[in-house]
């Protein structure tokens, strides 16, 4: 306890010893004691009365809002009171001053950010946004608060990843203002179910990447047509090689195989830059999956039968797929060939295709060479290779993966890898219950 206070108290009680002792004095002089002592102790009291009066209409006072006021005079434990709640409240000024500036220097960073920041609350409404978030959204102050930002953007994708609440992956659409316009969309969960929106112009990315697109599928394109001469040629010169010199035996084999390998290079090229640049189709077919994945079986076990495979087929007849059947086989080939490729002799592969509450699910297991860790996070990049050097020997074009992950983004499906070396892999496709369709 300051020694202040403690001498202000003492002072205090001192004084209340000599409003008593006075009334005794005065009533060993007069008489009446008891009376005396009643009151000089009420003058006392009435005393205290004004000194609390006098701290209600100080703490009362309008002038508080805008800035501490001086407290009024007064002494002894009383002076001590008004002097400390004055302290108290220049000390929460000061705080409230500097939490202030704090929130609007963070407030002005934010309005002059180029990217869009938008604040959602829980309920999916709007509360407060910055001016770039008008020139990539289409927002207007004031007009806009309050509403549900659904309403406001109406991109059907982002209404569905917005309210889905899975914003693990960022969203990339054609800004609401202008289709040359692109934005990608982030959101992070804060406070009570609050959103933090960002939108950040991508319009520039978008285009060269466009240009990416167009650049690999002009190019495969015109490859396909001189390497189709190319291999007539070399196929020509294979079936009369008996008129050819023995030295020539091995080249033409060479000769050939390369070019089957760009030629499966070049429709893997073009395959993936059609289903970058199209939207998938809007009228679903219903897709047999059985039916496709016992074509896919005896196709690998056909095309590996040196290898002797046990692959077994698992599937629940009844579940069928809405999609596009052609991209379909084409995914779940890449997948199952690649199981074949990379499982040594006699393997065993497991196809299990099933459903349930979560949407229909197909796995590709085998116990191949399996992959590293490190790998794992990339396997789905275009070109990418684990070992470049039996990738090559077994073939591979490196875009198989890439083919899976976009096939499966165009069914609304994801997938899921899991892998030990030595004890093989796992390639889980899972599909929303939404594409389920049955018999």
């Amino acid at each position: 306890m300051p020694q202040q206070t403690r001498n202000h108290r003492l002072e205090e009680a001192r004084r209340v010893a000599a409003a008593v002792g006075t009334g005794v004095l005065l009533g060993l002089a007069f008489g009446h004691m008891a009376w005396f002592i009643v009151g000089t102790v009420a003058v006392y009291l009435v005393w205290v009365v004004s000194e609390l009066l006098k701290l209600h209409r100080w703490l009362n006072d309008p002038a508080h809002a805008t800035a501490p006021v001086e407290p009024p005079d007064s002494f002894g434990l009383w002076g001590e009171i008004f002097d400390g709640i004055y302290r108290l409240q220049k000390r929460e000024q000061a705080a409230r001053a500097e939490l202030q500036s704090i929130i609007d220097r963070a407030r002005d960073s934010v309005v002059a950010l180029r990217d869009g920041v938008v604040i959602v609350q829980g309920d999916g409404t709007l509360e407060w946004w910055n001016p770039a978030a008008e020139r990539l959204l289409g927002l207007h102050w004031p007009v806009d608060a309050g509403q549900p930002i659904a309403n406001l953007v109406r991109d059907p994708r982002f209404k569905q990843w917005f309210e889905a609440g899975d914003y693990s992956q960022l969203l990339e659409m054609p800004s609401p203002l202008r289709d040359d316009l692109f934005v990608q969309v982030q959101v992070t969960v804060f406070g009570n179910g609050d959103h933090l929106l960002v939108a950040r112009d991508i319009t520039r990315m978008h285009q060269l990447e466009q240009m990416r697109r167009d650049f690999v599928a002009n190019v495969s394109h015109e490859l396909k047509t001189p390497l189709t001469v190319v291999k007539g040629y070399v196929e020509t010169l294979a079936n009369n090689k008996d008129a050819l010199p023995p030295r020539f035996g091995r080249a033409l084999t060479q000769m050939a195989q390369q070019a089957e390998r760009m030629d499966r290079l070049i429709n893997d090229l073009l395959l993936l830059s059609r289903l970058e640049s199209t939207q998938p189709d809007s009228a679903q077919a219903s897709v047999a999956i059985g039916a496709l994945l016992e074509n896919i079986r005896n196709d690998v076990r056909t095309a590996a039968r040196d290898k002797d495979h046990t692959i077994t087929l698992r599937v629940q007849d009844d579940v069928r797929l809405l999609g596009n059947d052609m991209e379909l086989q084409s995914a779940f080939s890449n997948i199952i060939v690649n199981a074949a490729k990379y499982t040594g002799q006699n393997g065993e592969i497991d196809i299990h295709w099933w459903v349930d509450d979560k949407g229909a699910h197909l796995a590709i297991s085998d116990n191949g060479i399996g992959i590293e860790p490190q790998h794992l996070p990339r396997l789905t990049e275009r070109f990418y290779r684990t070992d470049k050097g039996r990738s090559v020997a077994e073939g591979g074009t490196g875009l198989g993966l890439a083919i899976v992950k976009h096939v499966l983004k165009r069914h609304d499906a994801s997938l899921e890898i899991h892998s030990e070396p030595g004890k093989g892999s796992t390639f889980t496709c899972h599909f929303p219950p939404q594409r389920i369709a049955r018999r």
